[in-house]
């Protein structure tokens, strides 16, 4: 029984050997979504659109793992938690959070979501506010010398704009925060 020409080729240059993410993640023994995570992060050769250089990646792969091994080898060299280490960094991540939550009491920092409330509810009475001009002041520009309805429109700009001047750090506080709510941190 003869062979068929494909399967009788032999593949003489790797180099340039593509493979679809199911056939990397299969290699490696990850899924093909975290075959494009790590396309995404540089560590995987992508050659085209679902296609990924097999040495390349396979280099690429090989050399993470080493870097992240080196990387845990030399935090900890000998393999064991460090209990003081390990509560110290706790500590300090409690007293980060407490300094957020002090400095979101005294207003000197807000949640992106209350900013973003704010913000968008100042921006849309500002449009509103602007679009008004031309209906309000056009009865009263008819017939006017230019330096009147000059004057007049930019008076109209002037006071919208001192309306987003006007700074409250109270406006940002959302509903939900209650002070001294714990958080459980």
């Amino acid at each position: 029984m003869a062979k068929s020409e494909t399967e009788s080729a032999k593949v003489t240059d790797v180099d340039s050997l593509t493979v679809s993410a199911a056939v990397l993640g299969n290699i490696f023994g990850v899924t093909d979504r975290r075959i494009r995570q790590m396309a995404e992060e540089g560590i995987i050769s992508r050659a085209a659109k679902g296609r990924y250089n097999l040495v390349e990646s396979l280099k690429n792969y090989i050399l993470s793992l080493k870097l992240a091994v080196d990387s845990n080898n030399e935090e900890n060299p000998d393999g064991e938690l460090d209990i003081d280490e390990e509560k110290a960094l706790h500590e300090r991540v409690k007293r980060h959070i407490s300094e957020l939550k002090l400095q979101t009491m005294k207003g000197e920092l807000h949640k992106a979501q209350d900013v973003e409330a704010v913000m968008s509810d100042m921006l849309s009475a500002f449009k509103t506010r602007m679009m008004n001009i031309p209906s309000k002041v056009a009865p009263v520009l008819e017939d006017r010398d230019a330096g009147y309805i000059k004057d007049k429109l930019t008076e109209e700009v002037n006071d919208a704009l001192n309306e987003l001047k006007d700074y409250d750090p109270k406006a940002f506080y959302s509903d939900e925060y209650v002070e001294g709510e714990d958080d459980g941190y």
